[in-house]
């Protein structure tokens, strides 16, 4: 609650009909008519106001967002570097210098010599409100580094090469590109994606160095508005890849790495609801393939056959295959046994007979790391869990030995012994069991009297790993449980845990969270009121659906960049995703169905007149994927509307996109602001 009066946005007629209802948004004034350019006064002004509004609400407990900050800042090792990772001749890294936003790019010859920056990140953002760091690839000959930056947060990138040999950059400039950097096997030029004017990456170019720009190759054009382009290379850097494909459905085709403009292979033509990725190895494509079964199958052909499948593993129920990867000597299968992360090395003459690397606890997120070079003997991984820091190791394959190689520092210090986790399972209203990984200062009472953060994301087969973070820290030394649910939309329990939570099915993934929030009261985790919950863009819009169904569980809620217009955004097929997006939410402009079901539950169409807990709602004005008007449309209709005094605030980053704001102190702060809240509304200020 607040003395200080927050601003009104004006309601000004606007109604449309579809499928013959007759809708009305009094705040479809806030889209600017010249996006991406926002130049209307008066959005800017209603922007301005609420982040005028913003800071004066924020501004008594400024004192606890400097704390917060500052004991975010002291987890992290200022002059953090990674671990060195040799590919050919050379020895690549990354460091931050102490008081550093951004990293600088190191290498040194493996067979001694000097350090060499490479790029120099600081140097490149001095000045600039917002910088970004896109596609980043050094020729194979190691002679050339082509990479791409964004200095606005609409992610459209600007492509420059630096001839590493002199210090010196090529003439050559590529604006607006949307991809990899894929160089070509005699390093004559490099492989990349425009977007076009929609935002939509619908090519692949090659770009030969020492020639205009006017006069790349467009390899390959997508005639489908919904699919996407990427450009790739196979582990063996044989073969160049196209991919192209929307959210169901992908197709591939192979280039020769040393003859871009040849006649690209088809691999197999697309055919709806099928997804595959490629590798390859000495002649043989792996093809990793939903065809059969949504826990995904591992299959083979030749490439001169690329169509011709032969399957190699079969799909598992428990085991949900996410990817393959080649090497000279064998090939690892990354996946997830009943929602946990495993890493399986299989030999070529026996792939049947799996090499598994073992992990200890309960509840962890493992994956292969950097592992550029073909022929290798270790592997790069990474491990961390809820309660263990980020941890760097070799994996010896033929001892089975794992090296760590570097542990997350701490510098404020940090014991894992105050903290447990466990992994959960809570019963959904539908009898589905969603699983819940949590973790809790060692002594945590569970009488129902203490605060709980509660996270989750369920969209797009996205499932979020339980991962460790310093920045959680600060709530759990303050009493606080903090919980992940893994709620159907991601895919943690495998690609039918995705599909149960989109289309049709969407619904699930907000009765999911709302059901494991009173799972976690019923247990005594904490109460109704007490929990403290975020979400992030499709994330977000899980918020703005909880908050419409069952306020009275939630004491502050955080939504960053929130889809929540969901329903005029669908129906907006000039919107840069919007095409693309239609396989996840469904197509409003020709299914009444859709129509109905995504107006049912589209936060911004349901608001109502009810109370609504403390939220903070942040949103960026160069957002290309959330678009600033959705969460700023949202706050003015939950201001008009809404019956409690709660506080509500809205934050527009002006200069920066869906990611916030960039540097690593910058988002640090951010995070101590949304902590701030958090901390303020559940009665914890100190």
């Amino acid at each position: 609650m607040t003395d200080i009066t927050p601003p009104v946005a004006d309601r000004r007629p606007h109604r449309f009909t579809t499928h013959g209802i007759t809708l009305e948004d009094p705040y479809a004034w806030l889209k600017d008519p010249n996006y991406p350019e926002v130049t209307d006064p008066d959005v800017l002004a209603y922007l301005a106001a609420e982040n005028a509004y913003f800071e004066s609400v924020m501004a008594p407990h400024q004192p606890l967002v400097d704390r917060l900050y500052e004991e975010m800042k002291a987890r992290i090792k200022e002059d953090e570097s990674s671990v060195p990772q040799k590919d050919g001749d050379w020895l690549y890294w990354t460091a931050y210098e102490t008081g550093g936003q951004y990293r600088k790019w190191w290498r040194k010859p493996v067979a001694g010599g000097p350090d060499e920056l490479l790029l120099d990140e600081p140097a490149l953002a001095e000045g600039k409100e917002y910088f970004r760091l896109g596609a980043f690839a050094v020729s194979n000959d190691g002679r050339h580094l082509a990479y791409a930056i964004d200095d606005s947060g609409a992610e459209r990138f600007e492509v420059r090469v630096k001839d590493l040999a002199t210090g010196e950059h090529l003439p050559e400039v590529i604006p607006g590109m949307l991809s990899d950097i894929v160089w070509t096997s005699d390093d004559a030029g490099f492989l990349y994606g425009l977007a076009n004017e929609q935002w939509r990456t619908d090519n692949a170019r090659f770009h030969r160095l020492g020639t205009p720009v006017s006069d790349d190759v467009e390899l390959f054009r997508e005639a489908d508005e919904g699919y996407r382009v990427a450009v790739a290379e196979t582990s063996d850097r044989q073969w160049l890849v196209i991919g192209t494909g929307d959210h169901v459905t992908s197709e591939v085709r192979l280039l020769p790495a040393h003859d871009p403009l040849a006649t690209p292979i088809l691999v197999a033509p697309r055919k709806e609801g099928r997804e595959y990725d490629v590798d390859a190895h000495d002649g043989t494509l792996f093809i990793h393939t939903n065809d059969t079964d949504p826990m995904w199958r591992l299959c083979t052909a030749s490439v001169n056959a690329p169509g011709d499948w032969h399957e190699l593993i079969p799909a598992d129920a428990h085991f949900y295959m996410t990817g393959v990867e080649c090497y000279r000597d064998f090939f690892v299968v990354e996946g997830r046994l009943d929602g946990l992360d495993q890493i399986a090395i299989h030999r070529y003459d026996a792939p049947t007979e799996p090499q598994r690397i073992a992990f200890p606890e309960a509840s962890y997120a493992a994956g292969l790391g950097d592992n550029p070079e073909y022929a290798v003997d270790t592997l790069r991984l990474g491990y961390e869990s809820m309660v263990t820091p980020g941890t760097v190791y070799d994996y010896d394959v033929a001892t089975g030995a794992l090296e760590v190689l570097k542990v997350q520092e701490i510098p404020a210090g940090y014991d894992a012994a105050g903290y447990r986790t466990e992994r959960l399972r809570i019963a959904a209203r539908d009898g589905t069991e969603i699983p819940v990984s949590i973790v809790y200062p060692a002594g945590f009472e569970r009488d129902g009297s203490q605060p709980l953060f509660l996270y989750a994301y369920g969209a797009y087969g996205y499932a979020i790993p339980p991962g460790f973070s310093t920045g959680r820290l600060s709530l759990l030394d303050r009493g606080f449980a903090y919980a992940i649910a893994h709620i159907r939309g991601g895919d943690d329990l495998g690609q039918q845990w995705y599909h149960d939570g989109k289309l049709d099915k969407r619904t699930n993934t907000f009765n999911d969270f709302v059901d494991v929030a009173k799972g976690l009261i019923d247990a005594g985790w904490t109460s109704a009121g007490r929990i403290a919950t975020a979400g992030r863009s499709a994330g977000g819009e899980l918020m703005g659906a909880i908050v419409n169904s069952d306020p009275e569980l939630w004491g502050a809620v955080i939504a960053d960049v929130p889809f929540v217009d969901v329903l005029n955004t669908m129906l907006d097929a000039d919107l840069p995703l919007t095409p693309g997006e239609w396989p996840e939410w469904g197509n409003p402009i020709e299914d009444k169905a859709a129509f109905e079901l995504i107006r049912s539950y589209s936060p911004y169409d349901n608001v109502v007149a009810q109370g609504y807990p403390p939220m903070f709602i942040a949103g960026g004005l160069n957002d290309p994927r959330v678009t600033y008007w959705e969460p700023a449309k949202w706050a003015a209709k939950l201001r008009a509307t809404k019956t409690d005094d709660n506080v509500l605030l809205l934050k527009t980053n002006m200069g920066a996109g869906h990611g916030g704001k960039s540097g690593r102190f910058e988002s640090l702060r951010e995070a101590a602001e949304e902590h701030a809240f958090v901390l303020w509304q559940l009665g914890i200020d100190r």
